[in-house]
């Protein structure tokens, strides 16, 4: 496993890089993330925490949108964005997304994410040989 620092760009941080499956990281990191939300949500019902975290992702994806629309100098408030920032709110809303497919089936998401990936890049791939 490379344990390579690397620092970001964005924030400077210097954090060892984990190599392993990049998708079993992403997932083992998603858990513990959950772990910690549904820890310090746990006094709402576990219907009402899934409907939040459905909402989270459009916040998110709506974040990404306006900082899409200040990049493009389409805001009122005069906001200024940069591409990076575009990006970072969308890794927001797919962490959200994650997030949110744990909670609706935390035995599951994983299973359900690897099939749906499946199946929509194999309709992409089948589109563009049909070409």
């Amino acid at each position: 496993m490379d344990r390579t620092p690397t620092r970001t760009p964005r924030t400077g941080i210097t954090e060892p890089i984990d190599r392993r499956s990049d998708v079993d990281a992403l997932w083992d990191d998603i858990e513990k993330l959950s772990a910690v939300c549904r820890a310090a949500s746990a006094h709402l019902p576990d219907e009402e925490l899934k409907a939040l975290q459905v909402g989270k992702v459009a916040e998110e994806a709506g974040e990404a949108m306006h900082a899409l629309h200040g990049l493009k100098g389409l805001t009122t408030c005069g906001d200024d964005h940069t591409w990076s920032e575009v990006q970072n709110d969308l890794v927001g809303a797919v962490i959200a997304a994650l997030l949110a497919m744990h909670y609706i089936d935390p035995t599951g998401a994983r299973a359900t994410f690897d099939e749906v990936l499946h199946h929509r890049a194999r309709r992409g791939r089948e589109a563009a040989t049909s070409v």
